[in-house]
């Protein structure tokens, strides 16, 4: 379970760039929040994923084992993706509330958190 950095190239603001997995509008029922309300009864949760890996081995390879694929980063659930794929150097994932209490329309509200390989040593 290390963390290679090879292929991890960083621009500005310490941006991930290169190839990358992307899971895109996950939706999940929780129960977390400030409001008594969505501790109780919940509320819908949207959920992207974006995990960046070098993709050229699997590219050359053609095999599904030389990089973690869509379905196991996505039955994961809690998103653990650094520690248990060697091969992703950086992570990103970002939760949106669609249903908030603010006045005007929205989508959602959310909060998005990047991490790459060497945050794990913090």
């Amino acid at each position: 379970m290390g963390c290679s950095l090879r292929g991890s190239m960083t621009g500005p603001m310490d941006i991930p760039k290169g190839d990358k997995l992307v899971l895109r509008g996950l939706k999940f029922h929780g129960y977390h929040g400030v409001n008594p309300e969505e501790t109780k009864l919940g509320q819908k949760f949207l959920v992207d994923v974006v995990a960046w890996i070098d993709l050229r081995p699997a590219g050359k390879s053609d095999c599904l084992s030389d990089t973690p694929s869509y379905t196991d980063i996505y039955n994961e659930r809690d998103f653990r993706t650094l520690n248990m794929y060697p091969q992703v150097f950086a992570v990103s994932v970002q939760v949106g509330k669609p249903h908030v209490a603010v006045q005007g329309p929205v989508d959602y509200l959310g909060v998005e958190i990047i991490r790459h390989c060497r945050d794990l040593d913090v």
